[in-house]
């Protein structure tokens, strides 16, 4: 990857042409700036035509390619904020939150169409769906080298796109910007945000990319914590799946000291030597207690209807048969001959193998803090993957700005607007909060998947920074 300081070769010059017959884009964009980066686009009118649309690649380089989904609000779009949504994995595309949780549109039955989604998070806000980082869904590399396998790679790349974004579709740089992120995007959101931060610091000419708040959706932030207390939701949550004093949960219990020494070293060292054990130790053995039960380890409420992928999920084939078709490649600007899938597994291999699982991206959220950028923790109370209470747990424990307002409250029910109990809410600060733990009611990991009306009512009340309570 090249350096940071290379890309600073002049100042910000706009490089379009039309690249008439290339199934690939209508339109490429360039800058002085990034001279080795470029974004080429088409406007597609699947999903929802009713809309403004932006897909294609930001070329990173000549081999490594990202591509994302752009699309304007239903209402008032000049004033709606700007919200980048990632899936997590690591190595699973962001098509899962477009047309299965929170997108225009939701893939029919039979994978062959769509259909509209009322509850839709562009209700009142332009999002953008990035598969991200490389060789995930449609985004790839031509090279071993270039796909990043970090955390800390991935951020920047993405970081580049947004300034791309921007540069090109300057009306959307004044918006407020969000960055909401789904299971591994708990590590990827605090990044993210953290190198928007550096970058703008870095380079002050650059276009700003103005950072509000992070939105991190059953995220996997904080592993010490949240692997800590995986037994005990196991054990004493509302969904145990044991009772405590159970034979099951005595043995789960006892697997905690030796994650608590492996992942402490791993905090304490942030090398791959240290990180990898305590990853196969938390991601194999404790997460394999929860998967030998049968039950969809991301909503304990069901039993896991697809065990051949292990998703658990149907529709997650049907997201991949309708995103394989060429008809929909092309109308995308996406490459027609390569295999879309959902998930790539030797991408969430290689994060495993560089440790990058088991680091502590929380250790960012204080500087995230100070700066004024919102932090908001939501989680279905059924999901066994990034339980609900490992993720209050870290929130409690982190040394911010907002640990003593954060110790001091209590959760509160959350109602939404048309007055259902939909969970319970935690905050510190004014507003919807600056620092903020939501418990979603009867959702599991993808919990917009589950309560598509409740969640949108979060993130309108969030975004627009309206009390929760």
């Amino acid at each position: 990857m090249r350096t940071a300081a290379s890309l600073v070769l002049g100042l910000l010059a706009l490089l379009v042409s039309t690249t008439s017959g290339s199934p690939l884009s209508d339109e490429r964009f360039a800058a002085t700036l990034l001279p080795e980066h470029s974004l080429r686009f088409t406007e597609p009118q699947l999903c929802d035509p009713s809309v403004k649309q932006l897909s294609g690649y930001l070329d990173i380089s000549d081999t490594k390619h990202l591509f994302f989904w752009f699309f304007e609000s239903r209402n008032d779009p000049e004033n709606a904020p700007l919200v980048l949504w990632l899936n997590g994995g690591p190595g699973c595309s962001s098509s899962t939150g477009l047309l299965m949780e929170l997108g225009p549109c939701k893939v029919n039955e039979f994978g062959n169409d769509t259909i509209p989604h009322p509850h839709s998070w562009n209700t009142n806000a332009n999002i953008i769906f990035l598969d991200s980082p490389a060789n995930v869904g449609y985004s790839y590399s031509d090279s071993v080298l270039d796909a990043p396998t970090t955390t800390p790679a991935t951020a920047v790349d993405v970081w580049t796109f947004l300034t791309l974004f921007i540069s090109r579709f300057p009306k959307y740089a004044s918006l407020p910007f969000h960055v909401a992120a789904e299971s591994y995007g708990g590590h990827y959101a605090p990044h993210i945000a953290h190198t928007i931060l550096e970058k703008r610091a870095e380079y002050p000419t650059l276009p700003e990319i103005n950072l509000k708040s992070i939105v991190l959706a059953n995220g996997l932030t904080e592993p010490l914590s949240q692997f800590e207390e995986l037994p005990e939701w196991a054990c004493e949550s509302e969904w145990a799946l044991w009772d405590t004093d159970s034979k099951e949960c005595k043995d789960f219990r006892a697997m905690v000291p030796a994650m608590r020494q492996l992942t402490k070293a791993c905090y304490a060292s942030n090398s791959r030597v240290a990180c990898v054990p305590a990853g196969f130790y938390a991601f194999g053995r404790m997460y394999g207690v929860i998967r030998q039960t049968g039950l969809n380890h991301y909503d304990v409420r069901r039993e896991c209807e697809d065990t051949e992928s292990g998703t658990c999920y149907p529709e997650l084939r049907l997201i991949d048969a309708y995103l394989d078709r060429t008809d929909v490649k092309l109308a995308l600007g996406a490459l027609p001959d390569r295999e879309f899938k959902g998930c790539n597994m030797e991408v969430n291999q290689k994060f495993h193998f560089q440790g990058d699982v088991m680091k502590n991206s929380a250790r960012l959220v204080p500087d995230l803090l100070n700066a004024g950028i919102r932090v908001l923790a939501y989680v279905g109370n059924t999901d066994a993957v990034c339980n609900w209470m490992g993720v209050e747990k870290w929130m409690e424990k982190l040394e911010s700005k907002f640990q003593v307002e954060f110790a001091l409250t209590r959760r509160v029910p959350w109602f939404t607007k048309d007055s259902k109990l939909a969970g319970s809410v935690r905050a510190a600060g004014a507003g919807a909060g600056e620092y903020a733990f939501v418990k979603v009611h009867d959702a599991g990991h993808m919990a917009p998947y589950d309560q598509p009306e409740a969640t949108l009512d979060l993130i309108q009340r969030w975004l627009a920074d309206e009390s929760l309570v």
